[in-house]
């Protein structure tokens, strides 16, 4: 009985593999094949059975040989999709782009125009990494609208872009902290002012500010004694500007602080450089500590005005 039974399953075995490679050996057979009519057929009902993989493989097949031909437009149209169904975004915009420039007047341009950009969207990676896709993403996007200023999909483009955007500020703010974070109080003060120029309206805004007053405070308590009262000046002139900015800030008190503790660096400094000017040691104690404290780390020496990239 054992015996028959594992006979039975046996032959059901081998029937199943070989029609598995029955139907191989067919979609093989007509990848190979010349009959582009037939092989296109196939490929669109692969495509609307979402069996994306086969289909991608004979459209590849089919896209040199249909240029020029009248059906070329719905085979590349089906062949953009076919790359975007697979998750293959960078594929997916190229051919989407190729199908808005090689036929402008279809219907379809300006669907392919925007899912080219959202491409680039979809693409765009986490505010912690290199966001050169967030960048082209937003250029497409814009582009888009340019183009079609009319279109019901404006409304979504211009959401997008300013989730784009939203993802930018955050790399920015995050960048400008870990410069504070790591000491290099000169490139975070720089760096902090930057991003809020360049986002006037971030919500990351009172925090911004505040934190350009503590990384000014401590670039200058590491500066040379010649320099700490210009620093100080402006860490007050920063803290002036956010108490009367946020008079009701969380971050209220440690700003009047910050102002009270630079207002007493800069007393120290002048005590310090008014000695220096009658007492020969210590203005050679002086000489000798600035050439070996800059009050920022070694390797961005003498970077007072530059404007930190991100």
């Amino acid at each position: 009985m054992f015996k028959k039974q594992l006979l039975i399953l046996s032959s059901v075995m081998f029937l199943f593999i070989v029609t598995l490679s029955s139907c191989k050996s067919k979609y093989e057979k007509l990848k190979a094949s010349n009959d582009n009519a037939k092989k296109y057929q196939e490929a669109v009902k692969f495509y609307n059975k979402k069996d994306y993989s086969k289909a991608l493989g004979l459209f590849d097949d089919l896209v040199t040989r249909y240029r020029g031909r009248a059906e070329a437009e719905d085979l590349f149209y089906y062949y953009a999709y076919t790359n975007y169904k697979l998750k293959d975004y960078t594929s997916a915009r190229f051919h989407f782009k190729t199908f808005a420039d090689t036929y402008p007047s279809s219907p379809r341009a300006e669907e392919c125009r925007f899912i080219a950009a959202y491409c680039f969207y979809l693409d765009s990676p986490i505010y912690s990494l290199d966001q050169e896709n967030t960048t082209k993403a937003i250029e497409s996007l814009q582009l888009f609208i340019n183009l079609y200023p009319k279109s019901d999909r404006v409304t979504e483009a211009s959401k997008l872009i300013q989730n784009l955007r939203d993802k930018l500020e955050q790399k920015s703010y995050a960048n400008a902290k870990l410069y504070l974070t790591i000491g290099d109080y000169q490139s975070a003060v720089i760096a902090f002012n930057n991003t809020l120029r360049d986002y006037p309206d971030t919500k990351y805004a009172e925090e911004l500010e505040f934190l350009t007053i503590r990384a000014q405070y401590e670039y200058a308590k590491v500066s040379m004694d010649r320099k700490q009262q210009e620093r100080f000046d402006q860490t007050i002139s920063y803290a002036d500007q956010f108490i009367e900015k946020y008079p009701t800030s969380k971050f209220l008190r440690d700003a009047t602080d910050y102002k009270k503790d630079s207002q007493q660096g800069i007393e120290h400094a002048k005590r310090v450089l008014a000695e220096a000017a009658v007492n020969p040691k210590a203005a050679e104690k002086i000489a000798k500590k600035d050439t070996t404290n800059t009050g920022q780390p070694p390797s961005i020496k003498d970077r007072d005005n530059q404007k930190i990239p991100y």
